[in-house]
Order: structure tokens, then C-alpha cells, then sequence
């Protein structure tokens, strides 16, 4: 019988093992997960979690039972040290050695940490990706402290948005000319600058970090570039994350922006798979990468699908969202290489759309689903609605669909 092994019990690594039983297949599965807790969501951590709102059995995307009932064998705690490709064996770090017919990679990805040289290694420096990080954080967000947010992205701006909720005064200091630089418009950033502003988070712009600053091991503050300095009780560093390649690249797989797979999801070994964060593929003629909740489900089921023979192209479906303060931000589509944004605005909604080259590409929608929903069924049609009626609040937006 059949044995497939998975490396990674995330997102992706939990939605492969489900499409795989989904899709009928019977031999055994082993699911490897290195953190001790079965597979979580993790945008929460960030959000609901960290607020107290939220207890960590909610986070586990399936209940313990549910691995049992469809015959998957989950080992938490679990990390794997090598993969030995010519004998199709993953050797865990205890050296026992565990074979498979069929290997899929759902390592996901890092934080990038600031470097010692830096203060990165200082007591009271955090980060914000897993379950650990946001036990390690919560008890430091204590109401009065000083905050700094190292990053303006969406990590760091969700991340400012809950210490701001739980009465902490922060800074959020962006290297880049503006927030969001990397992600969204111009339009998208002033919207979030001012909601931010609004709670009484400083953002300095065009500000980079020189050094952390410390005594006796632990952050004291922060010099930044442009002189100042700043009194600190925390820390967190929200500088985008990296893909988990290290066993991969050990293995002799192919990287190429995280581990580079073709159309099917199979990486440079004909026994190896990878989706989710850690994995690049084929995109528009470009080769990319997702780093979203929505990319790791879709990737995982087709790289489950591609295991068991089927030889369709993945085909991205890019969402994302993005909770901050009273706001839900949610995105459709990707926004590389925009030329023109088209605001639709009115008394309740907001919603920014990106064009290339005249044809409809993504849309920010803030607190506006329908906006949301209508522009991810026409970007996926291949539709462009006509920039002059999406502009016109007037304009029913599902008027829009039936041209």
C-alpha cells in the first residue's frame, strides 16, 4: 500500500492530507508537523488571539479526532532533519527514518529577524508568525508600554492595530516612502495611514531603523535614521517573512524563490511535491509565490491532486484579507504591476481597483464585500468592467457582472 508522507502540518500541509482522502486515495498518510499543537489557523494569532478573544482550541483548523476518523497519522512535535531522495526516506531528528512512495513539502515560512548587530537578539524583541510567538508577545502588551512596530506592511500594521486596541502607545517607523509601498495603491495607504492615525499610532514614513538599543540584554530603544530616538518597553519586527527552504535545498531540490515547482505543483525530484508558502510555480510568465491562506488551500489540494496522477495546472485564485481595528479589508486578485487605480467610493464603502494595461486585475475592497465578491468573479472571468461606471457609486456594482 501506498505510503504519502507530508512535511509541514500547517495550512497546506492539512488541506493536502484532506483532498487526498477527499479524492479517494486509500494508502496511509503520515502528516509531520514540527510545533506540538495539531495544524492552526494563523491569522488570528495576529488578531483575535492576541486579543484574548479567541482560545487556542478554536485556532486548530480540524478537531484532534477528525486525523483518527480519516486515517491520517498526525505526529506533532515532530521535526524532520533530512530527506534522503534516492531511498525516498525523511529521517527525523531522533534518526529514524520514515519512507514514502510520495513526499509533498508544506514547510511554510519564517519571520525576518533583525540581526544581532542590530539588537535583533535583544530581550523584549518580538515577532509575530506562529503560536509560540504570540504566547511569547501577549503577556508584554500590557497597557501604557511603548510600542515599536518595525515594518509598515500588512504584518506590522495588523500588529500595531492590536497593541493600539489593548492601550499601548506605539510607533510604527517604514523605511520605504510610504506604507504598503510593496502590496497596495497610494489611494489604500492613505486609507490605512489615517485609520491608524485615528487610533494614535505614530507612522514615520521614509524612516529607517539604524539600531535597537539595550542594556543588561534587554531593548531600553530604538535610533533611527533620521536622528531621533526613541524610549522602548517592545518591539516587533513585521519585516515579511522567507520561505522554509533549508531541507529542501539540503535535499538537492531546485530553489528558485522558495522551492520551485512546475505546473502540477512537483518540485525538481518526480517523487517530491510542495505548496504553500515555501513553494514558487509558473504564473503569467513569471514564477511567484503566495503568502496567503487562500494560496496554501488551493496549492495543497492541487499538489494532493497532481500526487495522485492528475496532471491539471494549478491555477491561482489569489484572496487575501486583512483585519485592522474596525476595518476588514479584504483583496482580490494581484496588483503587480498596476497602471492605473479607479476609486469607487460613497456614504458606507470603499473599494480601489487596478488596472493594467486597461484590463481589470485586483480590487481592495475596505468593509465593502460586495465590491469584494463582484471584482473576484470578474477578475476570474477575465471581465473589465468599464472604468467610468465602476467610479459611479450610482452604478449597481452587480450591473457590472452581466456586461
Amino acid at each position: 500500500m501506498a505510503h504519502f508522507v507530508i512535511v509541514g502540518a500547517g495550512q497546506a500541509g492539512q488541506s493536502l492530507a484532506g483532498k487526498l482522502r477527499g479524492a479517494g486515495f486509500e494508502g496511509e498518510i503520515t502528516l509531520l508537523g514540527a510545533e506540538p499543537v495539531p495544524p492552526y489557523q494563523r491569522p488570528p494569532l495576529s488578531k483575535a488571539y492576541l486579543l484574548g478573544e479567541m482560545e487556542e482550541a478554536r485556532l486548530y483548523l480540524r478537531p484532534e479526532a477528525w486525523y483518527a476518523d480519516n486515517r491520517i497519522t498526525l505526529r506533532t512535535g515532530t521535526p524532520v532533519a533530512a530527506i534522503d531522495p534516492a531511498g525516498r526516506t525523511v529521517g527525523l531528528e531522533d534518526g529514524t527514518p520514515i519512507p514514502y512512495d510520495a513526499l509533498a513539502l508544506t514547510t511554510g515560512a519564517h519571520p525576518r529577524r533583525l540581526p544581532a548587530a542590530l539588537g535583533g537578539d535583544l530581550n523584549g524583541v518580538f515577532t509575530m508568525r506562529d503560536l509560540a510567538d504570540a504566547d511569547a508577545l501577549a503577556p508584554a502588551m500590557t497597557e501604557g508600554r511603548r510600542c515599536l512596530i518595525v515594518g509598515g506592511g500588512y504584518i506590522g500594521l495588523e500588529a500595531a492595530a492590536v497593541a493600539a486596541k489593548r492601550g499601548l502607545k506605539v510607533t510604527v517607523v517604514e523605511a520605504a516612502e510610504r506604507i504598503l509601498g510593496r502590496v497596495a495603491s497610494a489611494d489604500t495607504a492613505d486609507y490605512f495611514r489615517a485609520l491608524h492615525r485615528s487610533h494614535g499610532v505614530d507612522i514615520r514614513e521614509g524612516t529607517g531603523l539604524t539600531a535597537l538599543t539595550g542594556a543588561d540584554g534587554r531593548l531600553t530603544g530604538a535610533d533611527l535614521a533620521d536622528g531621533t530616538h526613541l524610549d522602548l518597553d517592545l518591539a516587533i519586527v513585521g519585516i515579511g517573512i522567507a520561505p522554509e527552504t533549508a531541507l529542501a535545498e539540503a535535499a538537492g531540490l531546485t530553489l528558485d524563490n522558495g522551492i520551485a515547482t512546475d505546473e502540477t505543483c512537483r518540485t525538481s525530484d518526480p517523487h517530491i511535491w510542495a505548496a504553500g508558502d515555501c513553494a514558487s510555480f509558473p504564473h503569467a510568465g513569471t514564477r511567484i509565490r503566495l503568502e496567503s491562506v487562500g494560496g496554501a488551500i488551493d496549492m495543497g489540494e492541487a499538489a494532493a491532486l497532481s500526487m495522485l496522477g492528475d496532471t491539471t495546472p494549478y491555477t491561482p485564485k489569489p484572496w487575501f484579507w486583512s483585519d485592522q481595528y474596525d476595518c476588514k479589508l479584504q483583496i482580490a486578485g494581484l496588483n503587480t504591476g498596476h497602471d492605473a487605480v479607479v476609486v469607487r467610493k460613497d456614504a458606507a464603502s470603499l473599494s480601489h481597483w487596478y488596472f493594467r494595461e486597461g484590463a481589470l486585475i485586483a480590487v481592495d475592497a475596505m468593509n465593502d464585500p460586495r465590491a469584494y465578491m463582484v471584482g473576484k468573479r470578474l477578475i476570474e472571468a477575465g471581465k473589465t468592467p468599464d472604468a467610468a461606471a465602476l467610479a459611479d457609486p450610482a452604478v449597481d456594482l452587480k450591473e457590472l457582472l452581466r456586461a
